[in-house]
C-alpha cells in the first residue's frame, strides 16, 4: 500500500520523560528522543493531504458509544504520546556587598517543577592545574555531598515567592576577602537525570580575576579555563534584554587581582516538556441504513483535540475529501484534508465524535491534531494511522501498514510534498514576527531534516576534493604523497593480525619474524593491532590510553617490531580506537564513565546520550556503541587530549599513520583535527553500515550506502581513507549468486566507493572482523581468489588478511602482488569495464592489466598483444609485456 501524499511527523517513540530547553541557547533533556538520521525529530507543523475528487459523503450521528457491539468492523485503542510543556526561569544573582555575617552570597534557583540538585566547584585566583576545586567547608551549605575530589552537589531548597509560587534555591556565602576567582555550576534534574547548562558548557561565574570591563563578558576578557562541561568564553550572556545592569570592575594602582565584583541579576527562561501517556479508539461498526458505516473517535486527551483526515478508496492512500455533509465543527483544509473539532466529554474525561461515512471508502487516513505546533501518528510505525471501513480491507491493513515502509517508490512524493508544506506554513508565517526561539529553532531543524532526506534520495556523489595526479618516477614506484594520510598511491597493505593473536602474549615478537617474507611479497604498510590496555584483550575496549603494555606484548616490544618494519622499508599504522573507552571508575549512581590513568576524564567526557553511561557532554555526533562509554569528541578538553596522545605515540612508538575504529560514531570533522595534528603519512577509518536490501535481496544500487562512506572522508577533508565495505558487499553477492553484472553500476562504473574516490577506497575481502574466529561476514568460501584478483589488479588500495597470506593463498597472493607492482597500477589507475553479465566480470586497468572473474569465456581482443600473467579457479590474467 502507497503512503499517503502528506506526511506528519510523529513524536518520540523512545523518548526521555523530561526535556527543558533554554530558550537563550541553553538546554535540559533527560534522554535522546527518537532520532532520524543522529538528529532530534522536532516539533514542527506539517501541513496538507492527498488531493481527489469525492463522490460520497459524511453526515452526523449521535456521540461516540451509542451503537450497538453487534456489527463491529474494526476497534483498536491505540496509544498515544504527547508533550506538555512547563514555562519557567532560571537565575543567578550575585550580592557582593557583605551582609551582617561579613560574607557575600551567590544565589542560584530556577521556578520549574522538580527536584532540583547544584553540581558545583569553584576554581581559585592563580590556579591553573586544575579545572574545578571543591569549595572549603564553610562555604558548603546545608546537605551538600562531594562528587570525587573536584565538586559538591547541593539540593535546592523550596520555599515560596512574594506570588506565592513554589521556587527551588540554593545560597552560598562567600568570604569577600577569599581568594576564590570563580563559581562553576550546572544545574541537575534528579528525577529524571537531567542537566541544565549555558548552551551545552558551565555557568562560571566570576568573582575576582585579572579582567577589565563588566561582568557578563561584553567587552571583557576573561582568561576561561574548561569547566565541568567546557569552555564558556561570554559568562550569562543573554544578549535579548538585560534585567539589571552590572556594575564596573575599575581597576586601581593595586591591580583589579586584588578586586571583587559587585553585584549582579541574570535569569534565563526555560521549558520542560512533560511526555503524557494517552490514547486514542477508533471504532467502525456496520449501520443499519444502506451503505453507510459508523466512525467513532474517543480519546482522553484533555482540552481541544483536531481530527485531521481523509478518506481512500481501493487501498490506494490517495486521500479524498467527502462531499458535504461533514460532521460538525468541520473544516476544509486547503482542498487537501478536513479538520474535525471532537466534542468534550460531559464527564470531562476527554472527547469523542461519530458521524457516518459511505460503505465505497475502503479506508479512513487521519492524525490527531493537539495544538497549533503538535500532531500525533501512530506510534507503533511513526506513519499515519490507518483505520479500515470494510471487513475484508481489516484483515489486510496491518501489512498494508509493512508495505507502506518497504515502498520506495512514494518516498519521494512525500518528501516533496513535506517540503512544499513546509514552504506554505512559513510563507502565511511571513508577516507575524515570531519571537519564540524554540519554534524558530524547530524550523531550522526541519528544514536541515528534509534537506539531509531529499540529498540521501537524489543526491549524485559529490567529491570536495579533486583527484590528484600521480607523478612516477621512471626508475621506481616511488612517488609525491597528494596530502597527509593518503600515502603514496601505490600502497599495498598487509593486516598484520586476527582475531586470535592476542592469545600467544608475545605476537609483537611473531610478527617480527615476519617481517622479511612480508616485504618480500611486496607490502608497503603493515597494520598493527590496537596498542593500548584494554578491557578486551583484543584490544577495541581501551582503558588507559597511555599504557601500551597489551596483550599482544609490552610497549617495548612494540617499538621494537615498528623499528624492524622500517628497517624492510614498511610502514606500521596504529589502529586508534577513538569512538569509545572503557572507565575505571564508577559513578555515584553506579554507572562507569569515571577515566583513569594520565588522561583522567569524569563524565563530560561521555555523550548524553547513551542512556548506559550517564555522560553529561554533548550529544553524539554519530552512532552509539553501546558496550562502552562514547566519547564527546565536541569537547575541547577531549580533542586535545587525543591529539597530544596520537603525536604522542607518532614519536613514542614510530607510527607511520592510522586505522582509525568505528569511525560512523563521531563527525569526519573531528577525525580532521586529529589526522591535521598528527600528520599520518596514510590513515584509513572504517565506516562499516549495512547495506541497502529489498525482501532480504541485496539492491543493485548501492549509491546510498557508498555516498555515506564518501561523506565521511569528505568531512576529514580528503585526509583519510576508508574501507571500501560496499565492494565487499557487492562482491559477495556477485560472486555468491553468479551475478557479475553487479560489479558495473549504471554508468559504467565499479559500483563501490572504487568507483566514485578510488584514491580514498581501501579495499579488502576479508578482516579480524569479517574472517578469523569472528567470522561476522565472512566471504564466500573457496572464492577468495576471484575476490584477491579483483583488488589487486583495480585502482584503489588493496589490503591483504593476514590469514590469507599465511595459508594455502599464499602463492598466488604472491603473484597477484607481482603483478600490480610490476605494472605500476596504483590507487588511482584507469579502469574500463569490458563485461558485467551473469557469470563473468572482466575489466582493463591503464592499459596494462586485463583480468576477468567468474566461470564465463572471456579472453582480451585489440592491438594490444596480451600475455596471460596468472590464472587459477574462475580467474584470469593478463598484462603487457614489460
Amino acid at each position: 500500500m502507497a503512503v499517503a501524499s502528506w506526511s506528519i511527523p510523529a513524536i518520540p517513540r523512545v523518548g526521555p520523560p523530561a526535556t527543558v530547553v533554554l530558550l537563550g541557547g541553553a538546554f535540559l533533556t533527560a534522554a535522546r528522543p527518537l532520532a532520524w538520521r543522529g538528529r532530534a525529530t522536532p516539533r514542527i507543523v506539517r501541513l496538507g493531504g492527498g488531493g481527489g475528487v469525492s463522490r460520497a459523503g459524511a453526515a452526523e450521528t449521535p456521540v461516540a458509544g451509542s451503537g450497538e457491539e453487534a456489527g463491529v468492523v474494526f476497534s483498536e485503542k491505540f496509544p498515544l504520546r504527547q508533550c506538555r510543556t512547563v514555562e519557567g526561569k532560571a537565575w543567578v544573582r550575585v550580592d557582593a556587598e557583605p551582609d551582617g555575617d561579613g560574607k557575600c552570597k551567590v544565589l542560584i534557583g530556577c521556578d520549574v517543577e522538580g527536584k532540583w540538585v547544584l553540581h558545583w566547584g569553584v576554581s581559585y585566583d592563580g590556579e591553573h592545574g586544575r579545572e574545578w576545586d571543591q569549595p572549603p567547608s564553610e562555604m558548603r551549605p546545608p546537605g551538600s555531598v562531594p562528587i570525587k575530589d573536584y565538586a559538591i552537589e547541593t539540593p535546592l531548597d523550596i520555599s515560596h515567592n512574594s506570588d506565592g509560587q513554589m521556587i527551588h534555591e540554593v545560597k552560598i556565602k562567600i568570604d569577600k576577602g577569599a581568594p576564590i576567582a570563580t563559581v562553576n555550576f550546572v544545574l541537575k534534574e534528579e528525577e529524571t537525570g537531567a542537566w541544565f547548562q549555558h548552551k551545552g558548557q558551565d555557568f562560571r561565574i566570576p568573582l575576582r580575576g585579572s579582567f577589565g570591563g563588566d561582568l557578563l563578558g561584553r567587552k571583557q576578557d576573561i582568561d576561561v579555563r574548561p569547566g565541568a562541561l567546557g569552555h564558556l568564553s561570554n559568562v550569562l550572556q543573554k544578549p535579548e534584554k538585560q534585567n539589571a545592569e552590572p556594575q564596573k570592575i575599575v581597576p586601581d594602582d593595586k591591580g583589579s587581582r586584588d578586586k571583587s565584583i559587585s553585584g549582579f541579576y541574570e535569569e534565563y527562561p526555560i521549558l520542560k516538556s512533560v511526555y503524557a501517556q494517552n490514547f486514542i479508539t477508533v471504532t467502525v461498526r456496520e449501520n443499519n441504513g444502506p451503505n453507510k458505516h459508523t466512525v467513532e473517535f474517543d480519546t482522553d486527551i484533555p482540552g481541544q483535540a483536531i481530527i485531521h483526515w481523509g478518506v481512500c478508496k481501493d487501498n490506494t492512500m490517495t486521500w479524498e475529501i467527502p462531499p458535504e455533509p461533514h460532521p460538525p465543527a468541520t473544516k476544509i483544509f486547503r482542498q487537501k484534508a478536513l479538520q474535525t473539532l471532537l466534542q468534550q466529554k460531559a464527564d470531562g474525561t476527554g472527547n469523542s465524535i461519530s458521524f457516518l461515512l459511505d460503505a465505497e471508502y475502503s479506508g479512513l487516513i487521519f492524525v490527531l491534531k493537539v495544538d497549533e505546533y503538535t500532531w500525533l501518528r501512530n506510534m507503533e510505525n511513526g506513519f499515519d494511522f490507518y483505520i479500515p471501513l470494510t471487513r475484508a480491507d481489516t484483515n489486510t491493513a496491518r501489512n498494508s501498514e509493512k508495505q507502506k515502509a518497504d515502498d520506495k517508490s512514494p518516498q519521494t512524493d512525500g518528501l516533496i510534498s513535506d517540503i512544499r508544506n513546509l514552504v506554505v506554513g512559513l510563507t502565511s508565517r511571513r508577516s507575524q514576527r515570531v519571537k519564540n526561539k524554540i519554534l524558530q529553532e524547530d524550523v531550522l531543524q526541519e528544514i536541515e531534516r528534509l534537506a539531509a532526506e531529499a540529498y540521501s534520495i537524489f543526491r549524485s556523489p559529490t567529491i570536495d576534493t579533486v583527484e590528484e595526479s600521480v607523478y612516477i618516477d621512471d626508475d621506481s614506484s616511488i612517488v609525491k604523497p597528494a596530502c597527509s594520510g593518503t600515502g603514496s598511491g601505490f600502497e599495498i597493505l598487509c593486516q598484520g593480525f586476527n582475531w586470535e593473536s592476542h592469545k600467544s602474549g608475545k605476537w609483537y615478537v611473531e610478527l617480527g619474524t615476519k617481517v622479511k617474507e612480508l616485504s618480500s611479497l611486496g607490502f608497503t604498510i603493515v597494520w598493527s593491532p590496537p596498542p593500548t590496555d584494554s578491557v578486551s584483550p583484543e584490544g577495541y575496549m581501551p582503558r588507559d590510553l597511555y599504557n601500551l603494555n597489551s596483550r599482544y606484548g609490552t610497549m617495548e616490544e612494540l617499538k621494537e617490531v615498528v623499528k624492524i618494519f622500517h628497517g624492510a622499508g614498511i610502514k606500521v599504522l596504529g589502529d586508534a580506537v577513538l569512538n569509545h573507552r572503557c572507565a575505571q571508575f564508577q559513578n555515584q549512581n553506579g554507572a562507569w564513565n569515571i577515566f583513569g590513568g594520565r588522561l583522567n576524564w569524569d563524565d563530560r567526557a561521555v555523550v548524553a546520550d547513551d542512556p548506559h553511561f550517564q555522560g553529561r557532554g554533548n550529544k553524539s555526533s554519530g552512532d552509539n556503541f553501546h558496550a562502552a562509554p562514547n566519547i564527546d569528541h565536541s569537547q575541547e578538553f577531549v580533542r586535545s587530549d587525543l591529539k597530544e596522545w596520537l603525536c604522542w605515540m607518532r614519536k613514542e612508538v614510530g607510527y607511520d599513520g592510522w586505522r582509525l575504529d568505528f569511525v560512523r560514531g563521531f563527525w569526519g570533522g573531528y577525525v580532521k583535527d586529529y589526522l591535521e595534528a598528527s600528520e599520518p603519512y596514510f590513515a584509513v577509518g572504517e565506516y562499516w553500515d549495512s547495506l541497502s536490501y529489498t525482501y532480504g535481496e541485496m539492491d543493485y544500487n548501492q549509491d546510498a550506502h557508498r555516498q555515506r562512506i564518501v561523506d565521511w572522508i569528505n568531512a576529514t577533508n580528503g585526509n583519510a581513507g576508508a574501507f571500501d565495505v560496499t565492494t565487499k558487499g557487492i562482491l559477495h553477492a556477485a560472486l555468491e549468486r553468479s551475478e557479475y553484472w553487479r560489479l558495473s553500476d549504471e554508468k559504467g562504473k565499479p559500483p563501490g566507493v572504487l568507483g566514485w574516490w578510488p584514491s580514498r577506497a581501501v579495499t579488502f575481502i576479508e578482516n579480524h572482523d569479517t574472517g578469523s574466529t569472528q567470522g561476522h561476514w565472512r566471504f564466500p568460501f573457496g572464492m577468495e581468489l576471484q575476490g584477491y584478483a579483483y583488488i589487486l589488479t583495480h585502482p584503489g588500495t588493496p589490503a591483504v588478511f593476514y590469514d590469507h597470506i599465511f595459508s594455502h593463498l599464499h602463492p598466488e597472493i604472491a603473484k597477484l602482488i607481482s603483478i600490480r607492482r610490476r605494472q605500476k597500477i596504483h590507487c588511482r589507475s584507469k579502469i574500463k569495464i569490458l563485461k558485467a553479465e551473469g557469470n563473468v566480470y572482466a575489466a582493463e586497468v591503464d592499459e596494462r592489466i586485463t583480468m576477468k572473474i567468474g566461470a564465463g569465456h572471456f579472453e582480451p581482443s585489440g592491438p594490444i598483444d596480451w600475455v596471460v600473467a596468472a590464472e587459477g579457479h574462475d580467474y584470469k590474467i593478463w598484462e603487457v609485456p614489460l
